[in-house]
């Protein structure tokens, strides 16, 4: 009995002796670890604490941020963050330049497809790690193609974020730019993998593959293709997912037939017919919708007509190489995906410099980010009938970018709806915008909206 109270007594000591020595090593100076070198590693055995590697490099990094501009220290390079010059001239010289070859590049174009508003470029921009393209919660925000550059060690990741899917009577019923017709369909053919995005949070439709996508699908199926599951944090009922990925797969990935079991439900639970799940055939069906056979020839199909007629039928995708399920919000899942565009790139030369993020030019990126603003916040049709215009770019007496964009509305309920109340809706999208440019920029910018009737 002794023993243990004796050995207790000496355990709370250590532990109150090792608390008292890191709380005082924590306040100690990172250059005394740089200085103590080996030294600071054997206190560690002796019950001390060491300092991590983000301490002794803290100096070369504070000065990379201060300079803008890659440091070297012990043999090592840091980049600096990649962003979008403020300069339109720099931006292109910056895109005109040979790209730094590494010894063994590997290089991956990726096109990333699928119905209006399923979150295309929410996830270009987390697989980026920066905003260069516009996201809101309405329909048709990305009106061109659009491209990205990830550059991670020897590997070069081009990502090809387009316009949704959509139909020439959708085009012109709502007077839409020719672009989101020709973009999506001319950037596939240019990709060597396809991400099919499906927002599993829109119940009406997520059940079944866009009937555009499917074309999309079946006229390139030399091209591989990966099925993305998006909002799947929006789904209560986990279960489903399940069941989405077996219908929108038509129960084959990468050429094995998958097998998905219900789990345990109640007596009372509505009981369906089981049917074996596997990839239709490309039967034809009397019912068909005309209007679906002239988008078809409107966007140059190379499908015949019996083939359109069985996509019709179908709903999903039979020949998808892996399945992801994941928010594109969520910075974890979205690098289980980065992970595999980078281990799937093939040996070849680089396309773009390292320090490349986007082709857009500054202005470009500046309209796209107001527009984004201008969708989230303005009612209905809105926003649409907008038009911008650059009146000022140049840079400040204390490094700022000011930026002056003019607004043109059709109509006088519009432009006052843009300026708000006493002007704070004006304001505030030029403020919030101004913030996201100034993470594109790395530089403080100072954004000024006017708003005017377009005679």
């Amino acid at each position: 009995m002794a023993y243990r109270v004796c050995g207790r007594i000496l355990r709370r000591c250590a532990v109150v002796l090792s608390r008292e020595t890191v709380v005082s090593a924590r306040r100690e100076n990172a250059s005394w670890f740089l200085s103590a070198g080996s030294a600071a590693c054997s206190r560690w055995r002796n019950g001390f604490s060491f300092a991590p590697a983000c301490f002794i490099t803290s100096d070369a990094f504070l000065s990379r941020l201060t300079r803008g501009k890659a440091a070297e220290t012990d043999g090592s390079l840091y980049r600096h963050p990649a962003s979008v010059p403020p300069d339109s001239g720099e931006q292109l010289s910056l895109l005109m330049q040979d790209p730094d070859q590494p010894e063994n590049s590997k290089v991956l174009k990726v096109a990333i497809i699928g119905a209006p508003n399923a979150g295309k470029s929410t996830l270009s921009n987390q697989l980026l790690g920066s905003k260069v393209f516009a996201v809101s919660k309405k329909v048709h925000t990305t009106r061109s193609r659009s491209l990205g550059v990830l550059t991670e060690d020897d590997t070069q990741i081009i990502l090809l974020d387009t316009p949704g899917l959509t139909t020439p009577s959708k085009v012109k019923r709502h007077q839409l730019e020719k672009s989101l017709l020709v973009d999506p369909w001319s950037t596939v053919k240019e990709a060597d993998l396809m991400v099919v995005m499906v927002d599993v949070a829109e119940r009406w439709t997520c059940d079944r593959l866009d009937f555009e996508v499917l074309k999309c699908l079946a006229q390139h199926p030399d091209i591989p293709a990966v099925l993305v599951l998006n909002k799947v944090d929006q789904v209560k009922n986990k279960n489903k997912l399940l069941e989405l990925t077996a219908v929108l797969t038509c129960g084959v990935v990468n050429g094995c037939r998958m097998r998905v079991r219900p789990v345990i439900k109640p007596p009372w639970a509505e009981k369906r017919p089981v049917q074996a799940v596997g990839p239709p055939e490309l039967s034809s069906s009397p019912e068909q919708d005309s209007t679906g056979l002239e988008d078809g020839a409107e966007t140059k199909s190379v499908l015949s007509k019996e083939q359109l007629k069985a996509l019709r039928n179908q709903q999903g995708w039979p020949h998808f190489k892996d399945v992801f399920m994941l928010s594109s919000v969520d910075r974890e899942d979205v690098e289980t995906l980065k992970r595999y565009l980078l281990v799937a790139a093939k040996p070849g030369a680089w396309q773009y410099h390292s320090e490349v993020l986007t082709d857009q030019t500054p202005q470009d990126v500046c309209a796209n980010i107001v527009r984004e603003k201008l969708l989230e916040y303005l009612p209905q049709e809105v926003p649409y009938t907008l038009t911008q215009s650059v009146e000022l770019w140049q840079d400040g007496e204390n490094g700022e970018l000011d930026i002056s964009v003019k607004l043109y509305a059709k109509k006088d309920t519009h432009m006052r709806m843009v300026i708000g109340a006493a002007g704070q809706m004006v304001a505030r999208i030029a403020r919030e915008a101004g913030e996201d440019l100034s993470r594109v920029f790395l530089r403080e910018v100072r954004l000024r909206l006017s708003v005017k009737l377009r005679k």
